[in-house]
């Protein structure tokens, strides 16, 4: 691979987009990279938890539109743009850190994660209709969803782009932090991630995702014994874990299964 660079430290995978000269741009090459980056992320049950970030002053400015006028429109991969966007049958959480600009596709992979750390410096935008185009990677759809549908339509009706700490006012962006506070932060959080159950995790992030399709929450309360994830921790090891630590009064050893 060399558009991105994977990194696993334990359970933890990092993917990083690695165009810096083009401001991360996604060509058609770096959608087949993240891709397989993200397919073998969900297929290792010993990785946990993926950060998505970029190298450096951006974290992704949208599609390579050179690459796309030059050599024309591969299309996208299974899961849909960046290998990220419609990658629904993931459990497993995603946390984008965002250190730059963050427009078009590269927004819609943030939003696409579970939760958005941003850098001071970094802002977001969808401002495909400026170049004739239309934000269907799930932009459109998960920012209405997001942030309510007035504001959503002001940001992609005038291709708006905004601050991070605008995005954390309207609810897309968790936390923001000084520029040079983005590891740590990011760190952080998967360390607070880290001290639940994995299979707990993936429970709780299916129900929410799958509840929000339901037509109300008493469908979602009465249907979520059957969502995948919850059946898979209810059978789990680590199931029990939790209630022997706290009799044992030592801390939980998860193991994933």
């Amino acid at each position: 691979m060399d558009r991105i660079r994977v990194e696993r430290a334990g359970p933890v995978t990092t993917v990083t987009l690695a165009r810096p000269n083009v401001l991360n741009a996604i060509d058609a090459a770096m959608h087949d990279e993240l891709e397989a980056a993200f397919n073998a992320f969900a297929a290792d049950p010993d990785q946990w938890i993926c950060v998505v970030t970029g190298d450096g002053r951006g974290f992704c400015a949208g599609s390579d539109l050179k690459s796309v006028v030059e050599h024309g429109h591969k299309g996208y991969p299974a899961h849909g743009y960046a290998g990220l966007i419609e990658r629904f049958d993931c459990p497993k959480p995603f946390i984008a850190a965002v250190n730059g600009l963050a427009l078009g596709g590269g927004f819609e992979v943030a939003l696409a994660c579970d939760i958005i750390v941003a850098a001071e410096s970094a802002s977001f935008g969808l401002p495909e209709p400026l170049v004739g185009a239309v934000a269907l990677g799930g932009g459109v759809h998960r920012l209405a969803r997001q942030i309510g549908l007035k504001q959503a339509m002001g940001m992609i009706l005038a291709s708006r782009r905004v601050s991070a700490a605008e995005g954390e006012r309207l609810g897309f962006v968790t936390e923001v932090v000084p520029d040079g506070d983005l590891a740590a932060a990011t760190q952080r959080w998967v360390d607070a991630i880290l001290k639940g159950a994995p299979l707990s995790i993936r429970a709780s992030k299916e129900a929410v995702m799958r509840g929000l399709d339901e037509p109300g929450v008493a469908d979602a309360m009465r249907n979520q014994a059957d969502y995948p994830a919850f059946a898979t921790w209810r059978q789990s090891e680590d199931a029990g874990e939790g209630a022997r630590a706290f009799a044992e009064k030592r801390a939980p050893v998860w193991k994933g299964r």
